[in-house]
């Protein structure tokens, strides 16, 4: 297969290197500055288990036009640059190219087929819709990722633990293309589970990583010290009870108490979440992915959420302070 990975961080790192391993795949980049240098010297890198893990990069470069059409594309960037990635994309994009967004929190497609959002554009992760208009809903497989990764260089890789990917359509139910991708994705050496509700398996990440993400950017802690400390624990766990009722509504119920999560993710030790490492490297924040629709779907469907408000407004200012998000 043809396929091409855009944002070759953390995570698309790692899957970029692991299918190129594979072999079989013309495995290219989008990337540019350090990285696209990085990916030009020195291939895919990724650094496990003690072991450095090399594979050639088929090609890297800045403008999609100079790697063609592709089986399948990858997007791994941070949701406040996927605008921008939508605006440049269609070089890449046939016939019957697949799409598969391996990014955090709710996609820019999730409202479609929701009886109660009424197939609204979320404008907190799509404003004005400009994301739907430039990748159509039917080449999205849905995909939630389950890994702790980060890079110690530009192009270098550190795989921390879990190696997880879920996939599904995102309209529900089974297909022969998502299986054939988990197929794909499965000989790559990833834990894959074909889905067949794969907006829930989004909803239910989302509802743990909603809190500790923003809780950990603002404090500086490490997951398991939020978790150490009760009036903070308690904080996240009216929010997530929120979220919880939000989820009920758009058929994304949740099974599991917040304590039953917290069980989970203490489980997991002393680990920086992902938007305590962006507040340290300096880079933008995923807010609106992660808390802002949140929000934006509770008001649409009746769910006060007083906690979420109050963090939101709290990571929002905070990020705002330091340049980290747009006034």
């Amino acid at each position: 297969m043809k396929v091409c990975v855009i944002g070759a961080g953390a995570i698309g790192g790692f899957i970029g290197t692991r299918l190129a391993l594979a072999g079989g795949n013309a495995v290219s980049a989008l990337a540019r500055g350090a990285t696209l240098a990085a990916l030009r010297t020195h291939g895919w890198r990724l650094r496990q288990g003690g072991e450095l893990l090399r594979a050639d990069a088929a090609a890297a470069s800045e403008q999609a036009a100079e790697l063609g059409v592709q089986d399948l594309v990858v997007i791994a960037v941070k949701g406040p640059a996927l605008t921008e990635v939508a605006r440049g994309i269609t070089p890449l994009l046939g016939a019957h190219t697949l799409v598969l967004p391996a990014m955090n929190g709710v996609p820019w497609w999730f409202g479609r087929g929701v009886p109660a959002l009424d197939g609204v554009t979320l404008e907190s992760v799509d404003p004005g819709g400009e994301i739907a208009r430039a990748i159509a809903v039917a080449r999205v497989i849905g995909c939630v990722v389950h890994a702790s990764t980060s890079t110690s260089e530009p192009g270098l890789v550190e795989h921390k633990m879990g190696q997880g990917l879920i996939v599904g359509e995102p309209a529900g139910g089974e297909s022969a293309r998502v299986r054939e991708l988990g197929a794909l994705l499965t000989r790559a050496g990833f834990d894959v589970t074909v889905s067949a509700d794969i907006r829930k398996d989004i909803w239910y990440k989302l509802w743990g990583n909603m809190t500790m993400n923003p809780v950990s950017a603002i404090t500086g802690a490490t997951v398991d010290r939020v978790l150490a400390d009760p009036l903070a624990l308690a904080f996240c766990t009216a929010a997530m009870r929120e979220a919880a009722a939000v989820g009920a509504l758009i058929g994304c119920a949740i099974e599991q108490t917040p304590e039953d999560r917290h069980v989970i993710t203490r489980r997991l030790g002393s680990f920086k979440p992902s938007m305590l490492q962006d507040v340290e490297a300096g880079r933008a924040l995923e807010l609106d992915a992660i808390v802002t629709v949140v929000r934006e779907i509770a008001q649409r469907v009746g769910v006060a959420t007083p906690n979420i408000d109050a963090l939101l407004g709290l990571a929002r200012l905070f990020a705002r302070s330091r340049g980290l998000y747009p006034a």
